[in-house]
């Protein structure tokens, strides 16, 4: 027996300061707003966004979340990954940006170039040259 999967509905994050993430995401990343919303009784924001009219992340904050490492790379989720057309241009957007990415490298299996930067959380997003 196997489930009848569908396709991946959204990506939860939790973040750590909610305006600084909700710009990254919105302004840097250029996600859509769907819909915010404040929940009272949790102290906490979920904010929907959407990809080219895609949901694909639900962004939440919290009072005082505990920190998840990511380096040394651990069990469990490793990254977000988003398909770009030009990796140099998208890199060369993000440095002016002042985000720090790491260097372009290329996927050994398929020839494609990819890299890595990171949320304001730490969370490792990748770009990967389709």
């Amino acid at each position: 027996m196997k489930l009848n999967l569908q396709q991946v509905h959204h990506i939860a994050i939790i973040c750590s300061d909610y305006e600084k993430s909700k710009k990254f995401y919105t302004e840097l990343l250029g996600f859509t707003i769907i819909q915010e919303v404040y929940r009272e009784n949790r102290n906490s924001y979920k904010l929907d966004l959407a990809l080219n009219g895609n949901y694909i992340i639900e962004l939440f904050s919290f009072p005082n979340p505990p920190k998840r490492p990511s380096r040394p790379e651990a069990v469990g989720l490793r990254h977000l990954a988003f398909a770009v057309q030009d990796i140099s241009t998208e890199v060369q957007l993000l440095q002016q940006s002042d985000i720090s990415v790491e260097p372009i490298r290329v996927d050994e299996l398929t020839n494609k170039k990819f890299t890595f930067f990171e949320d304001p959380d730490g969370l490792p997003i990748e770009l990967y040259e389709i």
